[in-house]
């Protein structure tokens, strides 16, 4: 698995997770945006990404092997979630940004706080809000294999037409801002961010190798 091929082809992916604590149904959303941070081997290399400085036990799933889930989590209460794109040894992750609600989409609203009638937006749109969905936290979820048929946290490819993946620099970071590596379908309602995106085009990756 290549960084290169996941950022593009991730977005319409199904997301599903077994939901067995309350309902034993499952809880499913379509991956509508990413971003994608690149690791140490990159030149030049990430300051955006987790892997920057190198492997620790708080990133080594980052490290591979590829197509799994690093779960980490953000002022000490939200969580957001990786996928591992790389080799075993090297270092690169796509981010999960928005997830359109597809399967469970009640169980994901209260899982929210919300009305279980709630705008799909504003129950998966942003990297913490779809973990809440989802119910994804570090302790269970991080280092699942996402590619396995028996893991309860899996990405799946359902046939979803291919739809055009617009490109945009990452949002929500204080480093490398101008490097185009946000992934999004365009016009989805329940893309996280500015309603209205600037795209870049694809020959601007050239200065991100």
């Amino acid at each position: 698995m290549s960084l290169r091929k996941v950022e593009w082809r991730l977005p319409g992916r199904l997301i599903p997770r077994e939901f067995f604590e309350r309902t034993g149904s499952v809880l499913a959303g379509r991956i509508v945006e990413v971003e994608a941070y690149l690791g140490p081997h990159n030149d030049p290399p990430d300051p955006a990404a987790h892997a920057h400085r190198g492997p620790t036990p708080r990133n080594q799933v980052l490290f591979g092997p590829a197509g799994h889930a690093y779960v980490y989590s953000i002022y000490g209460q939200y969580f957001c979630m990786n996928i591992s794109c790389e080799k075993k040894g090297l270092a690169g992750c796509v981010l999960l940004r928005a997830l359109e609600p597809i399967e469970g989409v009640a169980q994901m609203a209260l899982n929210r706080g919300l009305a279980e009638d709630a705008p799909a937006r504003l129950i998966s749109s942003g990297p913490s809000r779809l973990c809440l969905a989802l119910g994804l936290t570090r302790s269970t979820h991080n280092g699942l294999d996402v590619t396995s048929d028996s893991s309860v946290l899996q990405v799946r490819d359902d046939g979803f037409p291919e739809a055009r993946v617009l490109t945009t620099p990452r949002i929500g970071i204080k480093h490398a801002v101008e490097w185009p590596l946000r992934f999004a379908l365009r016009g989805h309602a329940c893309v996280s961010g500015p309603r209205r995106m600037a795209e870049t085009p694809r020959k601007g990756r050239s200065s991100v190798q």
